[in-house]
């Protein structure tokens, strides 16, 4: 009878400590989503030229005029002090292709208009220059995400830095996020 009765209280031990073990360690292991979650807001990137996840025309694309789409932003966080915007390609075969990186945009900026030349910053895409690079895959269909981000800050970073740069600078800094994503096939 002492035996079983010890048995039991073991078991009654080890299942009370694993609890407790589980408790603690779903705490430890989410941080990370708890900071993307508070980057996610009601901050919108659209284009009147092509919608989520849907193909971007042939104008904007290196096969045509390859200028920069017309985006439109809306709902910045009131206490943004500056926009940052990252376009790049995760399908690309030698890893993800950066095609444009912008920042120090004005938090009252409500668009980015077609083939615009931007007055702000721009750093140095995969292409070896400054300024946009539109969609190029070598086939197939690439998905293009275009990435805003609202900061707490304004950056001091030079033109011509690298997306890298960039994701380090406002690492940090980020209020919000939005994302448009635009299909190219080739």
């Amino acid at each position: 009878m002492r035996g079983v009765i010890l048995i039991i209280l073991f078991v009654v031990l080890v299942i009370g400590c694993s609890q407790e073990v589980v408790q603690t360690e779903e705490i430890d292991l989410f941080p990370k989503e708890k900071q993307i979650q508070k980057e996610v807001g009601n901050m919108k990137i659209t284009s009147p030229e092509f919608e989520n996840n849907k193909p971007i025309p042939e104008e904007f694309t290196c096969d045509d005029a390859d200028i920069s789409p017309p985006l439109q932003i809306g709902e910045v966080p009131e206490n943004t002090r500056s926009l940052a915007l990252i376009m790049d390609d995760p399908d690309a075969p030698m890893g993800t292709f950066v095609h444009w990186v912008v920042w120090n945009i004005p938090p009252d900026t409500t668009e980015i208009k077609k083939g615009e030349a931007i007055p702000w910053p721009q750093g140095r895409t995969d292409f070896g220059k400054q300024g946009y690079g539109g969609p190029c895959p070598p086939g197939g269909t690439h998905h293009y995400f275009f990435k805003l981000y609202a900061l707490d800050t304004n950056l001091d970073l030079p033109p011509g830095s690298t997306k890298r740069d960039l994701e380090k600078a406002i690492e940090g800094h980020i209020l919000e996020k939005a994302q448009l994503i635009g299909t190219y096939t080739r």
